[in-house]
């Protein structure tokens, strides 16, 4: 069976020819060809340095069709959008022709008007992948828009979480982002609260994901607090890198700023690490780093943004703050403090279940359930 996937995710040209693109997802895509026989991925192309974490295809099985691109919240990039949507509806169309099914992966600038086309006037079976926060609250009006067309077609749609009134076509489903192999590591890992503890954050360096407050939460610790403290790991970078370096300038903690770094060693962060730390407001579907950290025995201290809450429970599996503030993030911190083995592994031990509905193995068999039964 033959696969068209239809997303926003960046791609880059290298100098020897090879494409490359966001990391997460085309290791997703990778794992599929289990499942299919070809895919072609229609998505975007940009004239720009790959970010360390972009990956090439592993098969010549997965066909890359470059559409315009488009996207931003500009007014001038909605308009350039309006303007080159008959281009990508065009490029759409001729992969159509030559797969059995596909995906359209959503909330994008785009599925404002890929929806309702593959909707209305497209009679090739597929499905709709929503990757955002299903439940947000104020959505920008384009997400707003999508999950109201979502909510009222027939074809199935795979949503993160598990919410009330919840449309049966609209399917409840973990994105992957571990091999079984992972899980078998991880299981293997011991790790121990005594002596002095590590910390570490995975993603985009930005206030809205909580990395000042996760920053100013240390520096509200006493002097013998802090001295519990081994390494505070920051893995991602943004524009405010710079700011975030300059607070931790004056502290006695050790801040590692790594930048973006390949999954093999973001791995290995989570490995050397005790407590994970995402006090995020960003909107979020379900983020892929706190299944990865879990994995690896990483105790989670997270917001109950979207999705999240179904997964960490506060003193079952982690941390889940009531509120959002570096104040609440230094209490979780000391909180932790007092915790002994027996209660980190207690918890450790409840997210290795949850660890497993994260891995590709198990989404591959939903996607091919899904498939044969409802597409």
């Amino acid at each position: 069976m033959k696969l068209a996937i239809i997303s926003h995710t960046e791609h880059y040209l290298m100098a020897d020819g090879t494409i490359v693109g966001w990391g997460p997802t085309i290791t997703e895509i990778n794992h599929l060809l289990k499942i299919f026989d070809e895919i072609y991925h229609v998505a975007m192309l940009y004239d720009e340095m790959p970010p360390p974490s972009a990956l090439p295809y592993n098969s010549d099985k997965v066909k890359f069709v470059a559409m315009p691109s488009v996207g931003g919240q500009a007014i001038k990039a909605k308009f350039n959008m309006i303007f080159k949507a008959p281009r990508v509806l065009k490029t759409v169309n001729s992969v159509l022709k030559k797969v059995d099914c596909f995906q359209l992966r959503t909330p994008t600038g785009i599925g404002v008007f890929l929806i309702p086309y593959l909707t209305l006037l497209s009679k090739k079976k597929g499905w709709f992948k929503y990757a955002g926060n299903w439940n947000q609250k104020n959505a920008p009006i384009g997400y707003a828009i999508q999950r109201w067309m979502l909510k009222r077609q027939s074809r199935p749609v795979t949503i993160n979480g598990m919410w009330e009134q919840q449309p049966k076509h609209c399917l409840s489903f973990e994105n992957p982002c571990l091999t079984v192999e992972d899980v078998e590591v991880g299981k293997t890992i011991l790790k121990s609260l005594n002596g002095k503890i590590s910390f570490c954050y995975v993603g985009r360096l930005e206030r809205e994901k909580g990395v000042e407050r996760i920053i100013k939460a240390f520096l509200l610790l006493s002097p013998q607090e802090r001295s519990r403290v081994d390494q505070v790991h920051l893995v991602g970078n943004g524009v405010e890198v710079d700011y975030f370096k300059s607070l931790t300038q004056s502290s006695d903690i050790s801040f590692q700023f790594h930048g973006f770094l390949p999954r093999k060693q973001v791995h290995d962060i989570y490995k050397s690490s005790h407590v994970f730390l995402m006090p995020t407001t960003a909107s979020e579907g379900f983020p892929k780093v706190i299944a990865e950290a879990i994995n690896f025995k990483c105790l989670p201290v997270v917001s109950n943004i979207s999705s999240i809450g179904h997964y960490i429970k506060t003193g079952d599996n982690g941390i889940v703050l009531s509120e959002i503030t570096s104040k609440t993030v230094a209490q979780a911190i000391r909180e932790l403090f007092s915790f002994d083995d027996a209660d980190y592994e207690r918890m450790n031990k409840n997210n290795i279940e949850i660890a497993e509905r994260f891995t590709f193995l198990h989404y591959n068999n939903r996607i091919k359930s899904l498939v044969e039964d409802k597409v």
